[in-house]
Protein backbone atom coordinates (compact mmCIF):
# COMPACT_ATOMS: atom_id res chain seq x y z
CA UNK A 1 0.00 0.00 0.00
CA UNK A 2 1.63 3.42 -0.88
CA UNK A 3 0.78 7.12 -0.05
CA UNK A 4 -1.69 6.80 -3.37
CA UNK A 5 -3.64 4.01 -1.99
CA UNK A 6 -3.98 4.96 1.59
CA UNK A 7 -7.60 4.63 3.61
CA UNK A 8 -9.43 8.01 3.51
CA UNK A 9 -10.66 8.78 7.21
CA UNK A 10 -13.32 6.59 8.62
CA UNK A 11 -11.98 3.69 5.90
CA UNK A 12 -12.17 0.27 8.57
CA UNK A 13 -9.57 -2.27 6.64
CA UNK A 14 -9.29 -5.85 7.89
CA UNK A 15 -7.70 -8.39 5.26
CA UNK A 16 -7.15 -11.80 5.89
CA UNK A 17 -3.41 -12.51 5.00
CA UNK A 18 -2.94 -16.03 3.51
CA UNK A 19 0.66 -17.25 3.26
CA UNK A 20 2.10 -20.63 2.74
CA UNK A 21 5.48 -19.71 3.76
CA UNK A 22 8.49 -17.39 6.14
CA UNK A 23 8.95 -15.71 2.50
CA UNK A 24 5.63 -14.72 1.81
CA UNK A 25 5.06 -13.97 5.62
CA UNK A 26 7.72 -11.14 5.06
CA UNK A 27 7.03 -9.94 1.53
CA UNK A 28 3.23 -9.31 2.48
CA UNK A 29 3.77 -7.68 5.75
CA UNK A 30 7.45 -6.23 5.80
CA UNK A 31 6.07 -3.66 3.13
CA UNK A 32 2.68 -2.89 4.80
CA UNK A 33 4.75 -1.61 8.31
CA UNK A 34 7.27 0.00 6.35
CA UNK A 35 4.82 2.19 4.46
CA UNK A 36 2.70 2.83 7.43
CA UNK A 37 5.86 4.55 9.08
CA UNK A 38 6.94 6.35 6.50
CA UNK A 39 2.93 7.83 5.69
CA UNK A 40 3.11 8.38 9.64
CA UNK A 41 1.08 5.84 10.45
CA UNK A 42 1.29 4.00 14.09
CA UNK A 43 2.28 0.35 13.74
CA UNK A 44 1.65 -2.49 15.82
CA UNK A 45 2.00 -6.25 15.46
CA UNK A 46 1.09 -8.82 17.59
CA UNK A 47 1.95 -12.40 16.27
CA UNK A 48 2.75 -15.68 17.64
CA UNK A 49 6.43 -15.76 19.07
CA UNK A 50 8.44 -17.12 16.24
CA UNK A 51 6.69 -15.11 13.41
CA UNK A 52 7.36 -12.40 16.13
CA UNK A 53 11.13 -12.73 16.18
CA UNK A 54 10.98 -12.98 12.54
CA UNK A 55 9.51 -10.27 11.62
CA UNK A 56 11.42 -8.14 14.20
CA UNK A 57 14.67 -9.58 12.28
CA UNK A 58 13.52 -8.99 8.58
CA UNK A 59 12.42 -5.33 10.23
CA UNK A 60 16.24 -4.01 11.31
CA UNK A 61 16.26 -0.74 12.45
CA UNK A 62 12.43 -0.01 12.33
CA UNK A 63 11.43 -2.34 14.45
CA UNK A 64 12.19 0.50 17.29
CA UNK A 65 9.33 2.43 15.43
CA UNK A 66 6.81 -0.59 15.97
CA UNK A 67 4.90 -1.96 19.18
CA UNK A 68 5.91 -5.75 19.22
CA UNK A 69 3.80 -7.90 20.89
CA UNK A 70 3.69 -11.91 21.37
CA UNK A 71 0.65 -12.95 20.48
CA UNK A 72 0.86 -16.39 22.36
CA UNK A 73 0.60 -14.04 25.36
CA UNK A 74 -1.36 -10.75 24.94
CA UNK A 75 -3.92 -13.32 22.87
CA UNK A 76 -4.09 -16.94 24.55
CA UNK A 77 -7.73 -15.75 25.62
CA UNK A 78 -8.97 -14.58 22.09
CA UNK A 79 -12.08 -12.27 24.48
CA UNK A 80 -8.56 -10.17 25.53
CA UNK A 81 -7.28 -9.53 22.09
CA UNK A 82 -10.13 -6.66 20.88
CA UNK A 83 -9.90 -4.79 24.58
CA UNK A 84 -6.74 -5.59 25.23
CA UNK A 85 -4.46 -4.89 21.84
CA UNK A 86 -6.58 -3.73 19.14
CA UNK A 87 -8.23 -0.96 21.00
CA UNK A 88 -5.73 0.02 23.55
CA UNK A 89 -2.99 0.53 20.06
CA UNK A 90 -6.45 2.28 17.66
CA UNK A 91 -7.40 4.51 20.86
CA UNK A 92 -3.66 5.51 22.09
CA UNK A 93 -3.95 7.25 18.45
CA UNK A 94 -7.03 8.82 17.84
CA UNK A 95 -6.42 11.19 15.19
CA UNK A 96 -3.99 8.85 12.99
CA UNK A 97 -4.70 6.41 11.17
CA UNK A 98 -3.11 2.79 12.61
CA UNK A 99 -2.06 -0.45 11.11
CA UNK A 100 -2.13 -2.91 12.91
CA UNK A 101 -1.14 -6.89 12.42
CA UNK A 102 -2.89 -9.44 14.35
CA UNK A 103 -2.74 -13.34 13.73
CA UNK A 104 -5.02 -14.50 16.65
CA UNK A 105 -5.02 -18.55 14.91
CA UNK A 106 -2.08 -20.37 14.28
CA UNK A 107 -1.61 -23.88 14.45
CA UNK A 108 -1.43 -24.54 17.74
CA UNK A 109 -4.67 -23.43 18.49
CA UNK A 110 -6.65 -26.40 20.03
CA UNK A 111 -10.52 -27.36 19.19
CA UNK A 112 -11.45 -25.69 22.44
CA UNK A 113 -9.52 -22.53 21.92
CA UNK A 114 -10.80 -22.16 18.42
CA UNK A 115 -14.59 -21.07 18.29
CA UNK A 116 -13.22 -18.23 20.32
CA UNK A 117 -10.71 -16.91 17.97
CA UNK A 118 -13.43 -17.39 14.87
CA UNK A 119 -15.66 -15.15 16.66
CA UNK A 120 -13.60 -12.87 17.48
CA UNK A 121 -12.48 -12.19 14.41
CA UNK A 122 -15.85 -11.51 13.20
CA UNK A 123 -16.15 -9.68 16.08
CA UNK A 124 -13.27 -7.44 14.71
CA UNK A 125 -15.81 -5.76 12.44
CA UNK A 126 -18.67 -4.87 14.58
CA UNK A 127 -15.27 -3.08 16.86
CA UNK A 128 -14.16 -1.13 14.34
CA UNK A 129 -17.08 -0.27 12.17
CA UNK A 130 -16.21 3.37 11.04
CA UNK A 131 -12.88 3.52 12.66
CA UNK A 132 -9.74 4.69 10.85
CA UNK A 133 -7.84 1.65 11.27
CA UNK A 134 -6.25 -1.52 9.08
CA UNK A 135 -6.62 -4.72 10.48
CA UNK A 136 -4.09 -7.20 8.90
CA UNK A 137 -4.71 -10.54 9.87
CA UNK A 138 -2.33 -13.27 8.67
CA UNK A 139 -3.58 -17.12 8.09
CA UNK A 140 -0.89 -19.69 7.29
CA UNK A 141 -2.32 -21.47 4.44
CA UNK A 142 0.27 -24.10 4.48
CA UNK A 143 -0.01 -25.24 8.30
CA UNK A 144 -4.20 -24.36 9.18
CA UNK A 145 -6.99 -27.03 8.52
CA UNK A 146 -9.06 -25.93 5.79
CA UNK A 147 -12.51 -25.09 7.96
CA UNK A 148 -10.25 -22.01 9.57
CA UNK A 149 -8.87 -20.88 6.22
CA UNK A 150 -12.80 -21.04 4.97
CA UNK A 151 -14.12 -19.38 8.11
CA UNK A 152 -10.98 -16.54 7.92
CA UNK A 153 -13.08 -15.74 3.80
CA UNK A 154 -15.98 -15.26 6.42
CA UNK A 155 -14.52 -13.25 8.86
CA UNK A 156 -12.84 -10.80 6.53
CA UNK A 157 -14.43 -8.54 3.73
CA UNK A 158 -11.24 -8.96 1.64
CA UNK A 159 -7.87 -11.16 1.14
CA UNK A 160 -4.08 -10.37 0.46
CA UNK A 161 -1.69 -13.10 -1.35
CA UNK A 162 1.28 -12.52 -2.54
CA UNK A 163 0.43 -12.06 -6.53
CA UNK A 164 -3.61 -10.19 -5.76
CA UNK A 165 -5.97 -8.84 -3.32
CA UNK A 166 -9.88 -9.07 -3.93
CA UNK A 167 -12.73 -9.13 -1.68
CA UNK A 168 -14.12 -11.99 -0.25
CA UNK A 169 -17.42 -13.15 -1.91
CA UNK A 170 -17.91 -15.69 1.62
CA UNK A 171 -18.05 -12.70 3.81
CA UNK A 172 -20.65 -13.38 6.56
CA UNK A 173 -19.01 -12.63 10.02
CA UNK A 174 -22.32 -12.71 11.51
CA UNK A 175 -22.75 -16.58 10.73
CA UNK A 176 -19.49 -17.49 12.00
CA UNK A 177 -20.22 -16.02 15.11
CA UNK A 178 -23.44 -18.19 15.09
CA UNK A 179 -21.54 -21.18 13.86
CA UNK A 180 -19.31 -21.12 16.86
CA UNK A 181 -22.27 -20.27 19.35
CA UNK A 182 -21.13 -23.96 20.71
CA UNK A 183 -21.76 -25.09 24.56
CA UNK A 184 -18.82 -26.87 26.33
CA UNK A 185 -19.46 -30.70 27.59
CA UNK A 186 -19.23 -30.57 31.82
CA UNK A 187 -16.84 -33.37 32.68
CA UNK A 188 -18.05 -35.93 34.88
CA UNK A 189 -16.39 -34.54 37.64
CA UNK A 190 -18.36 -31.54 37.71
CA UNK A 191 -19.78 -29.97 40.71
CA UNK A 192 -22.64 -27.62 40.66
CA UNK A 193 -24.13 -25.06 43.54
CA UNK A 194 -26.99 -23.13 42.48
CA UNK A 195 -27.32 -19.35 43.30
CA UNK A 196 -30.68 -17.45 43.90
CA UNK A 197 -29.53 -14.07 45.22
CA UNK A 198 -26.86 -12.00 45.96
CA UNK A 199 -27.09 -13.29 49.49
CA UNK A 200 -25.82 -16.58 47.93
CA UNK A 201 -22.62 -14.99 46.32
CA UNK A 202 -20.15 -15.46 49.28
CA UNK A 203 -21.24 -19.47 49.61
CA UNK A 204 -20.47 -18.81 45.76
CA UNK A 205 -16.54 -17.67 46.03
CA UNK A 206 -16.12 -20.17 48.81
CA UNK A 207 -17.32 -23.28 46.47
CA UNK A 208 -15.14 -22.25 43.70
CA UNK A 209 -12.42 -21.88 46.27
CA UNK A 210 -12.31 -24.74 47.66
CA UNK A 211 -13.18 -26.82 44.14
CA UNK A 212 -10.09 -24.92 42.89
CA UNK A 213 -7.96 -27.06 45.77
CA UNK A 214 -10.02 -30.32 44.87
CA UNK A 215 -9.03 -30.12 40.98
CA UNK A 216 -5.29 -28.81 41.96
CA UNK A 217 -5.72 -25.19 40.62
CA UNK A 218 -2.13 -24.19 41.70
CA UNK A 219 -2.65 -21.64 44.99
CA UNK A 220 -1.35 -18.97 43.09
CA UNK A 221 -4.64 -18.71 40.99
CA UNK A 222 -7.11 -19.33 43.56
CA UNK A 223 -7.74 -15.97 43.59
CA UNK A 224 -8.22 -15.26 39.91
CA UNK A 225 -10.44 -18.02 40.05
CA UNK A 226 -11.91 -16.69 43.12
CA UNK A 227 -12.80 -13.29 41.39
CA UNK A 228 -14.34 -14.57 37.91
CA UNK A 229 -16.42 -16.87 39.85
CA UNK A 230 -18.19 -13.98 41.92
CA UNK A 231 -17.79 -11.69 38.77
CA UNK A 232 -20.26 -14.04 36.68
CA UNK A 233 -22.38 -15.01 39.44
CA UNK A 234 -22.58 -10.95 40.30
CA UNK A 235 -23.20 -10.56 36.64
CA UNK A 236 -26.30 -12.93 36.08
CA UNK A 237 -27.86 -11.99 39.15
CA UNK A 238 -27.98 -8.37 37.69
CA UNK A 239 -28.94 -8.93 34.72
CA UNK A 240 -31.73 -11.65 34.60
CA UNK A 241 -33.26 -10.82 38.19
CA UNK A 242 -32.86 -14.21 39.17
CA UNK A 243 -31.11 -17.54 39.88
CA UNK A 244 -27.88 -18.94 38.29
CA UNK A 245 -25.78 -22.04 38.67
CA UNK A 246 -22.26 -21.97 38.99
CA UNK A 247 -20.65 -25.49 38.44
CA UNK A 248 -16.52 -26.27 38.32
CA UNK A 249 -14.87 -29.02 36.55
CA UNK A 250 -11.64 -30.77 35.15
CA UNK A 251 -11.04 -30.39 31.18
CA UNK A 252 -8.08 -31.77 30.00
CA UNK A 253 -5.42 -29.26 31.86
CA UNK A 254 -7.70 -26.75 32.92
CA UNK A 255 -10.45 -25.68 35.21
CA UNK A 256 -13.48 -24.77 33.98
CA UNK A 257 -15.70 -22.20 35.74
CA UNK A 258 -19.10 -21.71 34.61
CA UNK A 259 -22.47 -19.88 35.14
CA UNK A 260 -25.47 -20.54 33.43
CA UNK A 261 -28.87 -18.72 33.60
CA UNK A 262 -32.02 -18.08 32.15
CA UNK A 263 -31.21 -14.72 30.54
CA UNK A 264 -30.09 -14.18 26.84
CA UNK A 265 -27.09 -12.04 25.80
CA UNK A 266 -27.59 -9.91 23.27
CA UNK A 267 -24.71 -7.67 23.04
CA UNK A 268 -21.81 -9.88 20.79
CA UNK A 269 -19.21 -7.00 22.35
CA UNK A 270 -19.92 -7.72 25.49
CA UNK A 271 -16.69 -7.94 27.42
CA UNK A 272 -14.80 -6.96 25.00
CA UNK A 273 -14.62 -3.23 25.08
CA UNK A 274 -12.33 -1.32 27.20
CA UNK A 275 -13.45 -0.19 30.94
CA UNK A 276 -15.28 3.43 30.44
CA UNK A 277 -14.49 5.54 33.34
CA UNK A 278 -17.40 7.67 32.97
CA UNK A 279 -19.91 4.98 32.85
CA UNK A 280 -20.52 2.32 36.26
CA UNK A 281 -20.95 -1.33 35.47
CA UNK A 282 -19.74 -2.86 32.29
CA UNK A 283 -16.33 -4.13 33.84
CA UNK A 284 -17.48 -7.69 35.27
CA UNK A 285 -16.96 -9.72 31.74
CA UNK A 286 -13.91 -7.48 30.98
CA UNK A 287 -12.34 -8.74 34.27
CA UNK A 288 -12.94 -12.28 33.25
CA UNK A 289 -11.23 -11.84 29.78
CA UNK A 290 -8.65 -10.39 31.33
CA UNK A 291 -7.74 -13.05 34.30
CA UNK A 292 -8.94 -16.72 32.13
CA UNK A 293 -6.91 -18.08 30.10
CA UNK A 294 -9.93 -18.89 27.68
CA UNK A 295 -13.55 -17.80 27.71
CA UNK A 296 -16.65 -19.33 25.43
CA UNK A 297 -19.92 -18.11 25.51
CA UNK A 298 -22.74 -20.51 24.83
CA UNK A 299 -26.10 -18.17 24.37
CA UNK A 300 -29.44 -19.21 23.48
CA UNK A 301 -33.27 -17.95 23.22
CA UNK A 302 -33.76 -19.64 26.45
CA UNK A 303 -30.57 -19.03 28.36
CA UNK A 304 -26.63 -18.07 28.68
CA UNK A 305 -23.75 -19.61 29.78
CA UNK A 306 -19.79 -17.97 30.26
CA UNK A 307 -17.45 -20.65 30.69
CA UNK A 308 -13.52 -19.94 32.29
CA UNK A 309 -10.91 -21.92 31.81
CA UNK A 310 -8.45 -21.44 34.07
CA UNK A 311 -4.80 -23.57 33.51
CA UNK A 312 -3.95 -26.12 36.41
CA UNK A 313 -0.44 -25.77 35.14
CA UNK A 314 0.56 -22.41 33.88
Amino acid sequence: MTAATAPPPGDFVHPAVFYASEEEYLGLLVPFVLDGLELGHPVAASVPGARLRLLRDALGAAAAEVLLLDMEVEGRNPGRIIPGVLRRFADDHPERHVRIIGEPIWAGRTDVEYPACAQHEALINLAFAGRDVTIACPYDTAALDEHVLVDALATHPEVWETTRRYGSGDYAPDAVVGRHNRPVDAGPDAAELPVTATAGIGAARRFAVAEAERLGLPAGRTADLALVATELVTNSLRHTGAGCRLSLWRDGDHLVCAVGDGGRLTDPLAGRRPADRDREGGRGLLMVNHLADLVRTHTTPHGTTVYAFLRLNP
